[in-house]
């Protein structure tokens, strides 16, 4: 395992904790909009534009 690959692994608890942070708080901001909102769907939704997001970033940097 590489320096970089080593870094990264160090990060993987920290960063999964983060999107999971992410995530919760959105469904929370979510509530908070529509009180009568279907958790499921509103789930499925968020986890939607999140991955349109890591898609994005994943372009960028395939394009760096």
């Amino acid at each position: 395992m590489d320096e970089t690959q080593k870094g990264v692994q160090s990060l993987r608890n920290e960063i999964r904790r983060e999107v999971r942070a992410i995530f919760k708080m959105n469904m929370t901001f979510e509530g908070w909009s529509v009180p009568e909102m279907d958790d499921e769907e509103a789930a499925q939704k968020i986890i939607e534009v999140m991955q349109e997001a890591l898609d994005e970033l994943k372009k960028e940097n395939e394009e760096n």
